[in-house]
């Protein structure tokens, strides 16, 4: 599971710090304190995961996200935000981020974080190989983690898919909101609620008519979601 990490934030002695503690859980660490240098080291380096300030001198960590992903680059992304922001944390995960923490943080959290995201990464790319899996109007490949709706592909982030892969393996049955964030997050504390709300709200835009009249993926009010769909089995 080791691997590259990059470490952009233009405070120096965070990233030297969280640097040292990567190093020793046996990560390699580089490191970049702008933005500029951060997609050179991203275009040159190609890491495993980016932890990412979102204040940054030049272009900041939210417009790095959103170029990453509208380049088809899918290297996992943890946000750093300066505050409990609220819009900070909605962007990013928006513009396809998979996760993010708030300064100040432990570094033990942030740890747990990266060693979760690069857990789920590895466990889909140890099994290759898989078919196609069709349920109902969706397919899943699993190995180029696309998925199709009525044969057109869905322009989702790695943890859209995910989401989205889940609901759809579990057609009918109520997911607890706990539930989906403790395996797709690793977490479940009662402000990391929102985070679920916002890729629900994502994928409902990509697949439904109706956001506000969800077709497919339904809530169960004080439970979670489910996904629906009338299918010939």
């Amino acid at each position: 599971m080791k691997g590259k990490i990059l470490v952009v934030d233009d405070e120096e002695a965070l990233t030297r710090l969280i640097s040292y503690n990567l190093q020793r859980e046996g990560f390699t660490s580089i490191q970049a304190y702008d933005g500029t240098r951060a997609l050179e080291m991203i275009e040159g380096e190609r890491p495993d995961l980016i932890i990412l300030d979102v204040m940054l001198p030049g272009k900041d960590g939210l417009e790095i996200c959103r170029d990453m992903r509208a380049a088809g680059d899918k290297t996992p992304v943890i946000m750093l935000t300066a505050r409990d922001d609220e819009i900070d944390k909605v962007l990013g995960l928006e513009l396809g981020a998979d996760d993010y923490v708030t300064k100040p943080f432990s570094v033990r959290e942030l740890m747990a974080r990266v060693k979760a995201v690069l857990r789920r990464r590895t466990s889909q790319e140890e099994e290759p190989g898989k078919s196609k899996i069709c349920i109902g109007s969706f397919t899943i490949n699993p190995d180029s983690y696309e998925i199709f709706h009525n044969d057109y592909l869905l322009g989702l982030t790695v943890k859209e898919y995910e989401l989205l892969d889940i609901l759809l393996r579990n057609r009918g049955k109520v997911l607890k909101r706990d539930y989906l964030l403790e395996v797709l997050w690793d977490y479940s504390d009662s402000c990391s609620t929102r985070v679920l709300d916002v890729h629900i709200s994502k994928l409902r835009e990509k697949i439904e008519k109706d956001s506000k009249n969800p077709q497919y993926i339904k809530t169960v009010r004080g439970l979670g979601y489910k996904f629906e769909e009338e299918v010939d089995v």
